[in-house]
């Protein structure tokens, strides 16, 4: 089998402020202190499943230089550049056509660059045969999460009927981010999923269900096709990549077609997103503190979130519930049951 794994890198991740900003979104940055950024770590968790020769990173043109200083291995052709956003379904698109010039048996893994796996044995597992079933026919696969708890921050997949006595499953159907309610009633139900942005498919199957269902997308693809791996590849891009239809692969793709099949997954998984998010994920001490930094001190201090691995000495007195993050020049203390509103208390995002 020819696997192939394309890291979709282009966010901005301005829920994230002030570590990730326009300049340098979180994917990365070393957000769990570890000494690897987010996206570094998501090659090391695929590197079971896939030659680093077929490793690729779809990205914005202002961070090619970000992922050749932190994923030297990576061949410079396989880094894909975007000259602007203009969604998944797009992004999508260009890395397949891309990929399908040179490798026509293409089996593909496209994964965010921002996620966290807790049991990487596991989700090897998963992946694999994920990437066996796609293998032997028409089919998409999207990896979903079993819920442990009510989430609203992610979309759902409510899977149907299991398949060749497997453990993947016809979707019946994808549900947007819901409120609480609703969030507890799907896992009261127990056949609804988080969706991981997770998705594998033949290089065929991808291409032939964008054909059908957003044929503009196509023929940009096909133009732009001509000039892969030569020297007119940026120019041609740059001149036609803008002129995509903007549009997720969700609505594209994966609620109009019916080769449509998901794999209920348990490794872990979490999409850092937010400071909540990555709260949950840090140990925390007595006083129910996360901490990232090199001498933070918590004084009367409880349920906070403190990152500041810049600064020498943080002393914090009198904080209960709150985000105390520190980037280069930029501090944030916010209220963790404010965090939704941190794109636009930092406006510009700088």
């Amino acid at each position: 089998m020819d696997t192939h794994v394309v890291i979709m890198a282009g966010g901005i991740g301005s829920r994230f402020w002030p570590m990730s900003t326009p300049d340098l979104p979180k994917q990365f940055v070393d957000i769990l202190g570890v000494g690897k950024t987010l996206i570094q770590m998501t090659v090391d968790r695929f590197l079971p499943v896939c030659l680093m020769t077929r490793f690729w990173v779809v990205t914005g043109e202002r961070y090619v230089g970000l992922v050749k200083e932190q994923l030297p291995q990576i061949p410079e052709d396989h880094i894909i550049a975007e000259p602007e956003a203009r969604s998944t379904a797009p992004c999508i698109a260009y890395a397949c056509w891309k990929i399908r010039k040179k490798y026509p048996d293409a089996n593909i893994v496209f994964t965010p660059a921002d996620a966290l796996v807790l049991d990487q044995k596991e989700f090897v597992r998963v992946i694999n045969s994920a990437l066996d079933f796609t293998s032997k026919g028409h089919r998409i696969v999207t990896v979903g999460i079993k819920p442990s708890r009510p989430e609203t921050g992610y979309g759902y997949i409510a899977e149907g009927e299991p398949v060749e006595a497997s453990e993947i499953k016809k979707v019946d159907s994808f549900r947007e981010k819901p409120c609480l309610e609703v969030a507890q009633e799907y896992l009261r139900q127990g056949n609804y999923l988080w969706n991981a942005g997770i998705f594998v498919w033949n290089v065929d199957t991808i291409t032939e269900e964008l054909r059908e269902h957003v044929p503009g997308i196509a023929a940009v693809m096909d133009e732009m096709a001509e000039d892969f791996y030569t020297p007119s590849e940026t120019t041609t891009v740059r001149r036609l990549f803008p002129t995509c239809e903007k549009i997720s692969i969700d609505y594209a793709v994966m609620e109009k077609s019916e080769h449509i099949y998901t794999i209920p997954a348990d490794f872990g998984w979490s999409d850092l997103g937010t400071w909540g998010s990555l709260r949950a994920l840090l140990p925390v001490n007595e006083q129910g503190n996360a901490i990232v930094g090199n001498d933070v001190r918590m004084i009367d201090s409880t349920g906070c979130i403190v990152h500041a691995p810049g600064l020498s000495r943080v002393v914090v007195q009198g904080l209960d519930g709150y985000i105390v993050a520190q980037h280069g020049d930029r501090l944030l203390v916010c209220r963790l049951d404010h965090e939704q509103n941190i794109t636009s208390y930092a406006k510009d995002g700088r």
